[in-house]
């Protein structure tokens, strides 16, 4: 039995360190942005990213001509560390500072590493943002609440990552998305989905119908937000199949949500279960064949047993 105060799942309730998650968010878009600028265009934009570390969140390598350099925010140090491949490096401190500042000093620290970058100067995803490069606004940062939700991530990468090995028809990596300001995995039918109508704040909307053009089921977390003033974990099906939404899931603290139109577990639910593993992935689980057995996916030939570390699986055979 664990304790409720096990540091593994940190306390972190969204109005403690609301103004300090809207900057972070901004300031991961900005790395972000950098990271879409110089990389080639990958299926559901998955080149855009962010990734979980030992130490926070990376770009991981970025091209720029011939050269190579990748950012890291790293919550340990307290610093976005910019390191290139010859060796040189620059650290930007994450303290209270304004976006503005934060993307002055990024974008001279590159430019000092010759390594000059435009990006489009508005947030996405966020109704009503101003420039990146004028806003004075979002100043705020608690470091310890910026360092409890990478804690937060690094536990929910592990159980994605684990529950991702159970599929073996196309995933998604396990990655962090800074316009949404959530990790997610995603699983994919192999069939096609209906053209996507939704609107995204300055997003394109080539962007988001290349994003949905597959049929998928998508699990993920994030802090809050949306009207959902928590952090939770959230499952949903696209094209949402008839019968999705009353299926019977694991744990019995998931529910539908009408607002966001998906499936949602508070965090505090699984941070005080006795064994926050087994509760998450039943949720992903059952989520999951909420929307396969909904919408009539081929689960023979998409499902296998969850990998076991250093255990070939063997060849997969014919259902």
């Amino acid at each position: 039995m664990r304790s409720p105060a096990d540091p593994t799942w940190p306390d972190i309730p969204l109005a403690a360190w609301r103004d300090t998650c809207s900057t972070l968010q901004l300031w991961t878009q900005i790395v972000g942005k950098i990271r879409l600028g110089q990389t080639p265009w990958l299926n559901h934009s998955w080149h855009v990213p962010l990734y979980v570390t030992a130490r926070g969140l990376t770009t991981s390598p970025i091209p720029h001509g011939v050269r190579v350099f990748e950012m890291q925010f790293d919550f340990l140090d307290r610093v976005l560390r910019i390191d290139t491949a010859e060796g040189a490096r620059r650290d930007i401190a994450l303290k209270p500072q304004t976006v503005a500042d934060f993307h002055a000093a990024l974008m001279g620290a590159l430019a000092d590493l010759e390594l000059p970058v435009t990006i489009t100067d508005y947030p996405c995803e966020i109704a009503d943002a101003v420039a990146f490069s004028t806003d004075r606004v979002h100043a705020a940062y608690d470091a310890d609440y910026a360092q409890r939700f990478w804690r937060v991530l690094l536990q929910v990468d592990r159980i994605m990552k684990r529950f991702r090995t159970g599929f073996i028809g196309k995933s998604s990596p396990v990655h962090f998305f800074w316009g949404s300001f959530d990790l997610a995995v995603t699983r994919f039918s192999g069939r096609r989905a209906p053209l996507f109508t939704g609107k995204v704040p300055r997003v394109a909307d080539a962007v988001m119908c290349e994003a949905y053009s597959h049929e998928v089921s998508s699990a993920g977390f994030w802090p809050g937000g949306n009207g959902i003033d928590y952090p939770a974990f959230y499952s949903y099906a696209y094209p949402t199949p008839p019968g999705f939404r009353n299926a019977t899931l694991r744990p019995t603290d998931a529910f539908y949500s009408d607002t966001l139109g998906e499936f949602l577990l508070p965090y505090e639910a699984v941070r005080n279960a006795p064994d926050p593993d087994a509760m998450l992935l039943a949720f992903f689980q059952s989520t999951y064949e909420a929307a396969a057995n909904s919408a009539g996916w081929d689960r023979l030939a998409l499902e296998c047993s969850l990998g076991v570390p250093d255990v070939p699986r063997g060849p997969i055979r014919s259902p």
